[in-house]
């Protein structure tokens, strides 16, 4: 399925949400990781198993029961962006680009590297540094079809993949999206920590809260006209399930404005040549008034990028890979909010037989509602770390990624 969105190389910035973590605080996360992994390779005599998925009981025991140790800094900080813009970035995230070695050529070979004795100490240490920020944050949460059902992703540009709508492209704009918009266990919160970007490469943000649509507009793109489909990444099988149509936009209460607005958008993955020009025509207006209000991240090591998946959809702009061990690597986590609500027509929903790997999820049942997108986190260290899937049957996921 076609973009339809301009391969565009400028923004009109708008101010976004800053924080940081303190410098105690950011040392306190490094320290547990580094007390997590040495007690772990002490119980096991070695991580590089577990290191595969991070879901190892062992780990899962630490994550959750040790959370709750850190500092409340940690947890003010990574709390889910409290502006309209949907988006937060937070910095001083103690790590330097030397730590970590040459960025990896696909994401196969990081998940190895985390393995491997000598790389341990710091690339399997930044996924438990990953982990214990998440679960600070709510419950982190992966894919059986993504990167191996790993908690942690890598997103770094990989051979062949330059042009596709994926996070392991890099010459083509990655249109801005929701997150898995296609399936109704996509996360509420996306926490994107920066390793390396020495040629500043941006991420892409645009709140649906900062566009200007009419009354007309929003009530036709909240109708459930189209259908959002799996994207290239996972691979083939979903068109044994039916397409449900969806709602592009919502509100959450009945304001009809936009302080409240919500929205599930992938215009690669959305087959608008279905719809009426009418329908087109407002899904056209959103697709410009998200360009509009655009801004751009361009993270250094040591920033995380926070993102309202309810609220603000995301990308990244294009750039050149030199695949020579310099180029930009992200760690990415997945994270339910547990005390936030969505539409109770989303428990209908077949997701395309997409299962979710959900060790700390609190209530694996717990039914889909209309009510408020609420910005409340997981409280750390809390509920049983009971490894689940949401579905019963799952499709082979490719490769690749979208960030």
């Amino acid at each position: 399925m076609k973009s339809v969105l301009a391969e565009r190389k400028t923004f009109h910035p708008q101010d976004i949400e800053q924080r940081e973590l303190p410098t105690a605080a950011g040392r306190a996360v490094r320290e547990l990781a580094r007390e997590i992994c040495s007690a772990l390779d002490s119980h096991t005599g070695g991580t590089a198993q577990m290191a595969r998925t991070l879901t190892a009981p062992e780990i899962l025991e630490q994550i959750d029961g040790r959370a709750g140790e850190l500092p409340d800094d940690v947890r003010i900080a990574m709390r889910p962006p409290a502006t309209t813009a949907g988006a937060t970035i937070v910095s001083r995230l103690p790590l330097t680009d030397e730590e970590f070695g040459p960025t990896p050529p696909t994401w196969h070979d990081a998940a190895a590297w985390s393995g491997e004795p000598a790389r341990r100490a710091s690339s399997f240490h930044l996924d438990i540094v990953m982990l214990l920020l998440a679960r600070s944050a709510g419950e982190p949460f992966g894919w059986h079809g993504q990167q191996g059902g790993r908690l942690v992703n890598n997103i770094l540009p990989s051979p062949g993949h330059e042009t596709e709508q994926s996070g392991a492209s890099s010459a083509t704009l990655l249109s801005p999206h929701t997150e898995d918009a296609f399936h109704p266990h996509r996360a509420n919160l996306l926490v994107l920590a920066c390793l390396r970007n020495p040629d500043r490469v941006g991420t892409t943000v645009s709140s649906v809260r900062h566009t200007e649509l009419t009354a007309a507009q929003r009530k036709l793109l909240s109708s459930p006209t189209l259908p959002i489909l799996p994207d290239v990444s996972y691979g083939r099988g979903h068109e044994r399930h039916t397409a449900t149509p969806l709602p592009t936009l919502w509100h959450t209460e009945s304001s009809g404005g936009t302080e409240d607005l919500t929205i599930r958008y992938d215009p690669a993955y959305t087959p608008l040549d279905d719809a009426d020009a009418e329908f087109r025509s407002a899904y056209a207006r959103l697709t410009a008034e998200l360009e509009r209000v655009c801004v751009t991240a361009a993270l250094t090591p040591g920033q995380m990028l926070l993102v309202d998946n309810d609220v603000a959809v995301h990308g990244r702009v294009p750039f050149t890979a030199r695949y020579d061990g310099t180029d930009r690597w992200l760690k990415r986590v997945n994270v339910r909010l547990p005390e936030r609500r969505r539409r109770a027509a989303e428990a209908d929903e077949n997701g395309y037989g997409q299962q979710i790997v959900a060790p700390f999820r609190s209530d694996r049942a717990a039914p889909l509602a209309t009510g408020g997108a609420v910005p409340n986190r997981a409280g750390a260290g809390r509920g049983p770390a009971t490894a689940g899937a949401e579905r019963d049957t799952a499709d082979d996921r490719g490769p690749i990624e979208r960030p």
